[in-house]
């Protein structure tokens, strides 16, 4: 795993190409605490999680790696991928997937558990757990809020892979770029990210994802304070006035 830092760019990577980048148990516990590391640094405003090389974001779980050597032993360490889609989730930052290859399994989770997921034209995903033996569970918490409950039990079930052409029409891919674009797309949403307020994205982020398992008017409640939480923004009462004096807002982060 790398953990890199450019401005206030955060990037981990997957380093194990040669192995199509696994997700060990040990993987998994530095992906959460690069997320945490990334949570916590003030001068970091986005994060990008990748896979090292051209061949695959994360093939999903190192089945070399002791994966079902000790199911009981290792149940709490197997866990660390629940604690990392939490962490992906509750991080006040924008997490961008960059899917600069297949998606596979715990793979496949963890770009569906990223805000924003740019995917290569040549990625596949898929959920082939239940071929060996498994089943996509924490993975299926994911899915089931992203896309409808049919189309995640057909992907669970089946183990089909999915183009990223596909992918983006049932709604886990943001964007669809060729190869030689990734870079680019990456930056460009990097770009449109940095220029908002940080203290405005942060709140509505953690809003966002709050509401999803709400009722109607309990969303609508929790969404009307967290507008006059915004409201008090000092990074409100800038862009507020920036827009009126037709200048570009000079953001605080508060």
């Amino acid at each position: 795993m790398r953990y890199e830092t450019r401005g206030p760019r955060a990037v981990l990577t997957i380093d194990d190409p040669e192995r199509r980048n696994p997700m060990s148990l040990e993987t998994m516990a530095a992906l959460v605490d690069g997320v945490a590391r990334a949570a916590a640094d003030d001068d970091v405003r986005v994060l990008v999680i990748t896979g090292a090389g051209y061949k695959a974001f994360s093939a999903g779980g190192d089945l070399s790696g002791r994966f079902v050597d000790a199911p009981l032993a290792d149940h709490d360490e197997r866990g660390e991928l629940a604690e990392l889609f939490r962490a992906l989730r509750r991080c006040g930052k924008p997490v961008i997937a960059r899917v600069n290859g297949h998606a596979i399994a715990g793979g496949f989770g963890l770009a569906a558990a990223c805000d924003i997921v740019i995917a290569v034209e040549t990625a596949t995903f898929g959920t082939p757990e239940l071929q060996i033996g498994l089943w996509p569970m924490m993975i299926g918490a994911i899915l089931q809020r992203l896309v409808p409950q049919r189309t995640a039990l057909d992907l669970m079930l089946t183990g089909r892979r999915i183009s990223a052409v596909e992918a983006q029409q049932i709604g886990i891919v943001s964007q669809v770029v060729a190869v030689d674009r990734l870079d680019a797309a990456v930056d460009e949403t990097v770009a449109r990210l940095l220029a908002v307020s940080p203290a405005a994205l942060a709140l509505g982020k953690h809003a966002f994802y709050a509401v999803e398992d709400m009722p109607l008017d309990a969303a609508l409640d929790h969404l009307h304070t967290g507008l006059t939480a915004v409201a008090m923004t000092d990074d409100a009462a800038e862009g507020v006035a920036a827009f009126v004096e037709k200048r570009d807002p000079e953001w605080r982060g508060r």
